[in-house]
């Protein structure tokens, strides 16, 4: 039986709720229906009377999973804000509520993420309330894949387990979804032979959600180069949304080889040409997988002579010889290939040499001047067949092994080259040189002379004479007359050798000439140099040394006459010139004690100032 306050108060509020039924239909609140927040934010709920009553009462209540409400704040407008008591319910940090009289929620938590009721008193205004739904969201951490790190067999004719994808910690629920090189696979979640996913969905005590979906399916060949991943995507406020790509990853898979390639690797032609001396590769490629045991051979005959077992698919050939040559296979040993598969492929190796060539004359060949139908042979022999030419100063002289030297003169002598080579396989060449030596008398080549102005030579002009001379054995340049020869006489070059004299031109050099010769074993040639008609000085030059001479003459009496006549008055000196006028007086100066007569009679002017006595320059003898 329930107590008579009890019921007292549960009468008295019956009354109150009979009494202001009618009002309560004419009082409306207004809430935001739904706040939309990211976890860790704060949110303000904000609950207004449209009606504006005069005085009124706002409670705000927590509505709980089962439906039960739980009071949070009760607040009461005093003047223009808002006073009112918050009952936390243990929430850190607690509720809150600000001068305007809304619920604050600060650092919101998924557990926040329930219903809010509103209740307005108006009195006799009546009573209504709102609900406004909080709805709190949580971006998960990277999302985060375990691919099979195992070998799979696309022999299987089930789904394999690829990979396990995690999106963790998020809130609502995230979605995951697979891709293979970019393009979203379509896989269900009923298990099949071709594939599927599963999916675990995983509340953390946080009240966040974790998700796990692992990817099954049936392999084939074409995915061994193929790029997985994974993405989440979830939900954000205002309708938006994120994703969240993993790493992409690659499948280590099982296959048949079904189809083997054998080739020569460099250095090598397109013909399978490669040169005698070289480190030659074969190498061997099947496409299955793992990597399948390579087998190199050599034909020989109807048997089989075993080189290499390896797992890399080369065989190296060091240093190869041209019995080398011949059929080689690679056979590879795959148990799981189809028996249609041919697993053993052959090639023909062609080993190319060039043996050294063969001249039919000595490295120094001596022919003389002017001899003709000289032949020289170059042997060459090699696999393919070389090709010849014969070349001097790199210039093409025939083609083909046979060199034929005719009407030899002195410029046919140098170094001739034999060049073999064999144009389908680069590299592979040979050269064999020989020495011509033209033997022959000498040949003589003077320079021209010319005067050095006009068309004559004058008397003692100097000129260079030079001859230059070549023939075999190398012949020796002499002069008719003796000269300044050069310390390192000029060279030409092409079997030249040249001799310079230096000579005055006169005038029985002219009548005579100057002649150079050049001999050696087998002859010799001789020049001579004319001058023609030769000039004496000319008049002017005579002029120019008697203008010299007249000038040291006057000099010379300018000395005497200065020397006379500081001797002026002595007895024997200067007779001569002291026979015209008698001498002038002279003036009487008055000389202070630091000067001397020398000193002033140096000073004076005219004759009577070098007649003073006293020491001079010339002494005091006549």
């Amino acid at each position: 039986m329930e107590p008579p306050d009890a019921r007292a108060g549960l009468l008295w509020l019956t009354f109150l709720l009979s009494g202001y039924s009618g009002a309560q239909a004419e009082l409306h609140v207004s809430v935001p229906p739904r706040v939309e927040v990211m976890r860790g934010e704060q949110v303000a709920l904000d609950c207004t009377p449209r009606e504006h009553p005069e005085h009124y009462v706002l409670e705000w209540f927590l509505v709980d999973g089962t439906g039960a409400r739980h009071r949070l704040a009760s607040v009461e407008p005093q003047g223009s804000e808002f006073l009112g008591t918050v009952h936390s319910l243990g929430r850190i940090p607690p509720y809150q509520v600000d001068s305007r009289g809304r619920l604050v929620i600060a650092k919101v938590q998924v557990g926040d993420g329930r219903d809010y009721v509103c209740v307005v008193k108006a009195g006799a205004a009546g009573t209504s309330e709102a609900t406004s739904s909080v709805r709190v969201f949580a971006t998960p951490e990277d999302t985060e894949v375990s691919p099979n790190k195992g070998t799979l067999s696309v022999m299987d004719q089930f789904a394999q387990e690829i990979a396990t994808c995690s999106s963790n910690n998020g809130n609502p629920v995230p979605r995951i979804t697979w891709y293979r090189n970019g393009q979203r696979l379509e896989v269900p979640m009923e298990v099949n032979q071709k594939g599927y996913i599963t999916i675990r969905t995983v509340r953390e005590a946080s009240g966040l959600y974790s998700l796990t979906s692992t990817l099954y399916l049936r392999l084939h060949k074409d995915d061994r180069d193929a790029n997985f991943h994974c993405a989440a995507h979830y939900d954000l406020p205002s309708g938006q949304h994120g994703r969240l790509d993993s790493h992409t990853f690659r499948l280590t898979l099982h296959y048949p080889t079904e189809h083997v390639e054998f080739w020569v690797g460099s250095p090598s032609t397109t013909e399978g040409w490669v040169r005698e001396g070289d480190a030659v590769q074969l190498l061997c490629q099947g496409d299955g997988s793992p990597s399948p045991e390579y087998s190199f051979f050599r034909q020989q005959g109807t048997q089989e002579e075993q080189l290499n077992v390896n797992l890399k698919g080369n065989l190296t050939l060091e240093g190869v010889h041209r019995s080398q040559s011949g059929i080689y296979g690679c056979r590879v040993e795959d148990y799981d290939a189809d028996e249609e598969v041919q697993l053993v492929k052959k090639l023909k190796l062609h080993v190319a040499y060039l043996d050294p060539l063969e001249l039919s004359v000595p490295e120094e060949l001596f022919v003389f001047l002017n001899s003709s139908s000289t032949v020289v042979n170059c042997s060459a022999r090699g696999l393919p067949t070389p090709t010849v030419r014969w070349t001097k100063d790199s210039v093409t002289l025939a083609d083909g092994p046979m060199l034929s030297l005719q009407s030899v003169t002195f410029d046919s002598a140098g170094t001739y080259t034999c060049e073999a080579s064999t144009p389908t396989v680069p590299l592979l060449s040979r050269t064999q040189n020989f020495q011509l030596i033209v033997q022959g008398a000498p040949e003589l080549k003077p320079n021209e002379i010319m005067p050095k102005s006009g068309n004559s030579w004058t008397e003692g002009d100097e000129v260079m004479l030079t001859c230059s001379a070549r023939g075999f054995p190398e012949p020796k340049l002499t002069w008719s007359q003796r000269g300044d020869t050069p310390a390192e006489p000029p060279f030409e070059g092409r079997g030249w050798k040249s001799s310079s004299l230096m000579v005055k031109v006169t005038s029985a050099l002219s009548r005579e000439g100057v002649s150079c010769e050049a001999s050696n074993i087998h002859g010799k040639k001789g020049h001579v140099f004319h001058f023609g008609s030769v000039a004496p000085q000319t008049a002017q030059a005579g002029v120019a040394v008697m203008a010299v001479a007249v000038s040291v003459g006057l000099l010379l009496l300018v000395v005497a006459a200065f020397y006379c006549m500081r001797r002026k008055g002595r007895p024997g000196c200067c007779r001569r010139a002291e026979k015209g006028a008698p001498p002038a007086r002279e003036p009487e100066l008055s000389h202070s004690g630091s000067e001397r007569p020398e000193h002033t009679g140096l000073l004076m002017g005219g004759p009577s100032g070098g007649g003073r006595g006293g020491s001079g320059g010339f002494g005091d003898e006549c």
